[in-house]
């Protein structure tokens, strides 16, 4: 589980990188709130099952930090090697797409649990800084991880909707 901590995190790290690009211009205006949802599009097979991802504030605010708690289930190890490909979009426009070391960034992140990662349950937490000023638009974050051995880790889809703006 804690590689799809790591791996949670840094989509939700890659949403904020992706639009606070000032290259991008993507306009809009400071808003208040988003909806969002994710989905495990993984399997089985997979070496991670996810139980739950939990944001707070919910749903995330603009210029807030934003605290990502994941509940899950590591099947098999996860060691040195293991990555996950992140990439944003809007709409069908790619902004983003970045790869990650897992285990690197769980060192970066300076979190409790490191690599090598064995079979169990895990429950973490990390905190990041969302930008103040997010344009009104419907973002999609694709996760697709693998383990040091190249088999599948890690699938997920999570969409940022920061169209709505609910009370």
């Amino acid at each position: 589980m804690f590689p799809r901590t790591i791996v949670v995190i840094s989509a939700f790290a890659a949403l904020a990188l992706a639009i606070s690009l000032p290259e991008l211009n993507l306009g809009g205006d400071v808003i208040p709130l988003a909806d969002w949802t994710w989905t495990d599009c993984g399997d089985e097979s997979y070496a991670i099952e996810i139980q739950s991802i939990e944001v707070f504030p919910d749903p995330p605010v603009p210029g807030q930090n934003l605290t990502v708690t994941v509940t899950g289930t590591t099947r098999m190890p996860i060691e040195d090697g293991a990555y996950a490909d992140v990439t944003v979009k809007l709409g069908p426009i790619q902004l983003l797409k970045k790869r990650f070391d897992v285990c690197e960034e769980a060192t970066n992140m300076d979190l409790t649990v490191q690599c090598p990662v064995e079979p169990s349950d895990y429950h973490l937490s990390h905190t990041v800084a969302l930008p103040r000023k997010i344009p009104k638009a419907k973002f999609g974050i694709q996760v697709s991880g693998m383990t040091q051995d190249d088999e599948d880790m890690v699938c997920l889809d999570i969409v940022m909707n920061f169209l709505s703006e609910r009370a």
